[in-house]
């Protein structure tokens, strides 16, 4: 079975996409600027300045970046990073940790090669856990510890009824609707965890913390709850507002906000490809794969964009394969990003020598 249409123009042809341009109506001015003496790049506004450091950490000489996807921190600040990894290549790890300051720390996850995607670190209790979900032949979700041993791991949940026969058994890198292809996590505040199926069922499963399947809500559709590619997903406990789920319906190009049961309350315009979302004080970071992240404020309204090259990447063929084509301070697909505890992010861009940039807080 071949992808269908609306996969292949959002990972292969959505350089094309006329949506791409979209404009946010009340996005805020986004600069870059050079500081005085050591021309550090910034990025943001008055309010929400960073210094930017592409190729922020560096690993080791017996390890290659391949395809980066996700980015997760861990309470000593540390960073851990997943690539999708190639398929022959079974002994390379697909998870980096680095410190804080970028130093390479340790690597592990090599079963995750040629389909490492989702990754998350949640506490549980006193002890902090990673969660980890891959797709193309894999199929599978997983629970680590943070030194990478296995706690738990299953495939597709046929309980579900939404998937193809043997899909648990006998993976394959085949795709579509009946097929299960998870990208990313969220954790409720009960303690279950979300996990959306975002190139397979376009659906949401929810499990206990012991990975057993609960339920599951959404479904392929035009929106209002029902999905078009949905890459990501997070709980927003921001203020004193009932918990919310955020949803990157990607192919849509817009950000639903569920009830934590599944149901729509509100959707939000004018994206470019959303890939996933993350949670700080009283903001959100979207990472558009259509070469920009943004920030939502309170109420969800644009509080800064940063590293915005949207009309040149989405009209010019090669920048994604061409490094040589980056400009500093200029996003090119940015597949992931995650806040750390003092309010700097890091971004983790879909290109396939890999990217890891720091947004230092400022």
């Amino acid at each position: 079975m071949s992808r269908p249409n609306s996969v292949r123009r959002s990972r292969r042809r959505f350089l094309k996409s006329a949506a791409a341009a979209a404009a946010v109506t009340v996005a805020a001015p986004a600069v870059i600027t050079q500081a005085k003496g050591d021309c550090t790049t910034l990025l943001g506004n008055d309010d929400h300045r960073f210094e930017v450091q592409h190729a922020f950490p560096q690993l080791p000489a017996k390890y290659s970046w391949q395809t980066t996807h996700n980015v997760a921190v861990d309470k000593a600040g540390n960073l851990y990073v997943i690539h999708e990894g190639r398929r022959e290549l079974k002994d390379h790890p697909s998870i980096f940790v680095f410190s804080p300051d970028g130093t390479f720390i340790r690597a592990f996850g090599s079963q995750f090669q040629g389909g490492g995607h989702g990754l998350e670190v949640h506490q549980e209790g006193g002890e902090e856990f990673l969660y980890v979900c891959a797709y193309q032949h894999l199929k599978t979700l997983a629970k680590l510890t943070l030194k990478g041993e296995t706690v738990w791991q299953k495939f597709a949940p046929m309980k579900s009824g939404v998937y193809a026969e043997g899909e648990d058994t006998t993976p394959e890198k085949i795709w579509g609707r009946n097929r299960f292809l998870p990208t990313n996590f969220a954790f409720l505040p009960d303690g279950d965890v979300l996990l959306v199926d975002g190139y397979g069922a376009y659906c949401v499963h929810r499990y206990d913390t012991n990975g057993n399947w609960k339920s599951h809500f959404g479904a392929p559709g035009q929106g209002k709850g029902t999905f078009n590619l949905p890459h990501g997903i997070w709980v927003d406990s921001r203020g004193t507002r009932e918990p919310t789920l955020i949803v990157c319906d990607r192919a849509h190009h817009k950000v639903q906000i569920l009830s934590l049961d599944g149901k729509h309350l509100s959707t939000l315009d004018g994206f470019g490809l959303p890939a996933n979302a993350d949670t700080w004080n009283d903001l959100v970071v979207i990472p558009e794969l259509h070469a920009r992240v943004t920030l939502l404020d309170a109420e969800n309204k644009v509080a800064a964009q940063l590293g915005d090259d949207v009309k040149r990447v989405t009209t010019q063929q090669g920048i994604r394969t061409d490094p040589s084509s980056w400009i500093d301070g200029k996003f090119v697909h940015p597949h992931d990003a995650c806040f750390a505890a003092d309010g700097s992010i890091f971004v983790a861009e879909w290109v396939g020598s890999g990217r890891i940039s720091r947004l230092k807080r400022l």
